[in-house]
């Protein structure tokens, strides 16, 4: 199996590319890029507001691309400004300026959630589309939901999309891209939503209520997924000047409002999730790593993956906007309910073969929803590397090995699957991951970042 230099992964997307284990403890500083959550957040509110706002830090990869690009073909002015990071949106107030659009968002799931809703302000037809796995990755509670505020949306062939609430939880999961959106504004008024297959969904509602015809009620029908990732649109919600009245996560009032940004500038926080692999890497390798420009304050619910780590025998300081993580001698298994933050779960995967005791995941059976069944290929995957897992409805097992089989580490075309696996060859030779290139997803330069854990032995 070739070995690939980081810097030519982007042009190398046939070739596996072969982790090289790491011969000393950890002594390392590292920067991820922007927030994929936050960056696409503050796109589509700054698309809402009146004038230009400009996302500083911002997240360029093939998620952030799409969801700019849909933006553009909007007749939105976005300028993309990638040498500095920087994202410049001009908001027209509410408004989308054409009136016919075809968009194209790939596997972006975040965009396909947020322009669904975005394009029922508009007035004229629209449709959404992406590829073969977003064909397959269910958008009804959504569709439904908007229908009862007065949307009119249907399938790309004709078949409509919104289905009476009382039979949403048996046809739900029929429902998927594409979806032709023929909007004339959104009327608004009191919707249900089921909660428990992704959180976007409520997410996308709460961020274009403001600038719906009525103010919006929502009432979550069952047990919410992800509630970070919600807070996390609330608080971009009132860096914008729009505050929401809630129950818990119950129930949400959005009056009719505008966003404005008293400051021009965005400033998009370091990506919680991306820094999960770099926090995770001492915990299997010894050492520490520093990762710049992300608090613990953070908004982002991955954030809260530091405190599984500790859990697990590790040290977390944190200093100038920085966190450090030290892995000790001893790292033990745990049980944790990962609901909140399923992202990181096939973080913990990664590492909890090298713990003393089995770790036991549970609450993520919404990543079968993602990229790609993520409960099933991090346990195939696992036994394909010779460690014994037992696979859940809502997780999985993992038990501990000291022997790991070499192996080429299929990715499903899923970034989480790549960056994750990656970590148990910083210990073990032979294993190379299948198709890097997909990292683009959300993080382009991760072997370049990873490249740099070798650079500096304690």
């Amino acid at each position: 199996m070739p070995t690939i230099h980081p810097s030519s992964l982007r042009h190398s997307s046939g070739q596996a590319f072969r982790i090289h284990p790491l011969s000393h403890p950890l002594n390392a500083s590292v920067r991820v890029p922007g927030s994929k959550s936050l960056t696409n957040r503050a796109l589509l509110i700054a698309a809402l507001t009146s004038g230009q706002t400009r996302l500083t830090n911002a997240l360029f990869s093939d998620d952030s691309r799409y969801f700019a690009n849909a933006l553009k073909t909007l007749g939105f002015d976005v300028q993309l400004d990638e040498a500095n990071r920087e994202m410049t949106v001009t908001g027209l107030g509410g408004k989308i300026p054409v009136a016919k659009a075809e968009l194209y968002i790939g596997n972006a799931g975040t965009a396909a959630r947020f322009l669904t809703a975005f394009l029922t302000l508009g007035h004229g037809e629209y449709t959404l589309d992406g590829d073969a796995r977003m064909r397959e990755r269910p958008i009804g509670d959504l569709v439904e939901a908007l229908g009862q505020l007065g949307a009119n949306i249907t399938t790309v062939d004709g078949r409509p999309q919104t289905v009476h609430p009382s039979a949403v939880h048996d046809l739900r999961s029929e429902i998927y891209p594409p979806l032709k959106i023929i909007a004339s504004g959104l009327p608004g008024g009191k919707t249900q939503l089921a909660g428990d297959i992704s959180s976007q969904f409520l997410s996308a509602l709460l961020m274009v209520a403001p600038y719906a015809q009525s103010p919006i009620e929502i009432e979550l029908t069952t047990e919410l997924n992800s509630k970070p990732y919600v807070d996390m649109t609330l608080a971009v919600m009132q860096d914008f000047g729009v505050k929401v009245e809630r129950s818990g996560y119950q129930s949400f009032t959005i009056p009719i409002a505008t966003y404005h940004l008293p400051l021009t500038n965005y400033q998009i926080e370091s990506d919680a999730s991306a820094a999960s692999y770099f926090f995770a890497a001492p915990a299997i390798c010894g050492g520490t790593v520093k990762v710049e420009n992300i608090s613990r304050n953070s908004v982002q619910g991955d954030i809260a993956f530091l405190n599984v780590l500790q859990q697990m025998g590790c040290t977390v300081e944190e200093t100038d906007n920085c966190i450090l993580v030290t892995g000790h001698s001893e790292l033990h298994g745990v049980d944790v309910d990962l609901r909140d933050i399923p992202d990181t779960a096939q973080t913990l995967a990664a590492i909890a073969p090298f713990a003393d005791t089995p770790t036991r995941i549970h609450g993520i059976a919404s990543a079968r929803l993602k990229e790609t069944d993520r409960i099933h290929a991090a346990c195939t995957e696992l036994t394909r590397l010779g460690v014994r897992v037992e696979e859940h409805e809502d997780g999985m097992t993992i038990y501990p090995c000291s022997t790991f089989k070499p192996s080429n580490v299929q990715t499903y075309n899923d970034h989480r699957m790549a960056m994750a696996f990656s970590l148990i060859g910083l210990r073990f030779d032979g294993i190379t991951i299948e198709n890097p290139s997909c990292v683009s997803k959300t993080f382009p330069t991760f072997f370049e970042v990873l490249d740099q854990l070798s650079k500096h032995p304690a």
